[in-house]
């Protein structure tokens, strides 16, 4: 798949996957941030990426973030959808210290990856009833 992709600065490197098997792509930051406890920042993740029509890009944080750097990110997974790549969509991470100390990501760290991902649009077919008795609820499997 051939994506657009433009460097906010171009002379850190385009991200990459680090082996033949990975699915992800990392992120390079592209500037020192200083994430107070507690706090949430957004960290310039360098690039503005022009996702192709009937895909979705997800924008995870690396497992190690939380050991090695005692961030988390709040929302989870970000989605970057096919029509953010205007001149000012750099793609950002979103963290938060959960710490009791002032984390720094260093720029040019890699503390997130992205993944294409196919999706497709639902359209909508209203029903009064789907015709099936109520399993238990959220978290019904987990009772015991």
């Amino acid at each position: 798949m051939l994506v657009s992709l433009q460097r906010v600065d171009p002379s850190l490197p385009l991200p990459k996957y680090e082996s033949a098997g990975a699915v992800g792509f990392d992120l390079i930051t592209r500037e020192t941030t200083v994430i107070e406890p507690g706090k949430i920042a957004l960290v310039p993740g360098n690039v503005i990426v022009k996702v192709p029509e009937g895909y979705a890009l997800l924008i995870i944080p690396r497992s190690s973030l939380p050991r090695k750097k005692a961030l988390v990110c709040p929302h989870s997974i970000g989605v970057i959808d096919c029509d953010y790549h205007g001149a000012k969509d750099e793609l950002l991470v979103q963290v938060q210290n959960i710490s009791d100390a002032p984390v720094t990501v260093e720029r040019g760290e890699r503390i997130a990856q992205g993944v294409f991902v196919k999706v497709e649009k639902a359209q909508w077919s209203e029903v009064d009833d789907h015709g099936k008795e109520t399993r238990g609820g959220f978290g019904s499997t987990g009772t015991h």
